[in-house]
């Protein structure tokens, strides 16, 4: 059983197939960074403008690739905060396919960034507390045997 916060489905464009007719992995990371962007605008950390002066950078992507997925289609990635440190949290996210299968997983790393010192920022009360509260409504998946 997996459990998760936050949940999209995407649907699979043309354009995401490689030349071996497959989705190409760069298009499944695209997925869940599409599914991180959407967590950072329910947190309330994406404004429409450049004055932020501490807000989310991306430290870390990473992904491991499970099960070929195929167009036409969609697939639904759901995801996580599986880790709040002092100044960064961890998304973690899976991939789901049509058959309910996981194929792929993926992990991002957010630091709360000080841009005008140029330093990491410790994440505010108010940011820690909305992200508890997300978390809170988890929701599960059951994975397939």
């Amino acid at each position: 059983m997996i459990e998760y916060a936050l949940e999209t489905n995407v649907r699979i464009d043309w354009s995401d197939l490689d030349s071996l007719g497959h989705v190409n992995n760069l298009a499944i990371m695209r997925y869940m960074q599409t599914v991180t962007v959407l967590y950072l605008e329910k947190l309330g950390l994406l404004p429409n403008n450049k004055t932020l002066e501490v807000g989310p950078i991306m430290a870390s992507v990473s992904g491991q690739f499970k099960k070929q997925i195929h167009y036409p289609g969609d697939v639904r990635v759901i995801s996580t905060v599986n880790e709040l440190r002092t100044t960064s949290f961890h998304i973690k996210h899976h991939v789901i396919d049509e058959k309910n299968d996981i194929a792929a997983e993926g992990h991002n790393i957010i630091v709360i960034f000080d841009f005008k010192k140029n330093v990491k920022h410790a994440i505010p009360a108010d940011l820690r507390e909305k992200i508890e509260k997300m978390e809170s409504a988890h929701k599960t998946f059951n994975i397939r045997k």
